[in-house]
């Protein structure tokens, strides 16, 4: 298995995997209002996207945003998405992929990275913690959902 940073030429290779996360959390199968997304992305710079492949097959990414944090006066990243496809789980590739995030946040000088889950996605919740993260407990979670 190789991790990859992806850029514009792998928006193909992403986007069934960007649409079955998609669908993985209800929404309704697009695939190519899934590639335009990830396209868009990749062109404006607006996220960062590991790719993990398994002889040349995409099996899984991690989609990371950039944010600040104000208090410490650094950049802070959002890993907003992660996904393996379900016949490659088991193999290592999130944990790689999740390696891969840390890694590249360390080495841009943030302070860190969060993420969060649905309560019951406990098989994530378990990789996470495989990986060294902390649930907070210090924190409430507010949404205002606009559309």
């Amino acid at each position: 298995m190789n991790i990859i940073r992806a850029n514009l030429e792998h928006t193909d290779l992403i986007a069934p995997l960007f649409d079955s996360y998609r669908q993985f959390y209800k929404a309704a199968p697009d695939l190519e209002a899934s590639r335009e997304f990830i396209h868009q992305r990749l062109t404006n710079n607006e996220s960062i996207i590991f790719l993990a492949l398994d002889d040349d097959k995409a099996i899984g990414f991690v989609q990371l945003y950039p944010l600040f944090a104000s208090v410490y006066l650094k950049p802070l990243w959002l890993l907003n998405d992660i996904y393996v496809y379900e016949a490659a789980r088991g193999q290592g590739a999130g944990e790689a992929l999740m390696k891969e995030a840390e890694d590249f946040a360390s080495n841009s000088n943030s302070r860190g990275l969060f993420l969060r889950t649905a309560t019951d996605n406990f098989p994530a919740q378990r990789l996470y913690e495989r990986c060294g993260w902390v649930r907070d407990e210090k924190f409430y979670r507010y949404d205002k959902i606009l559309k």
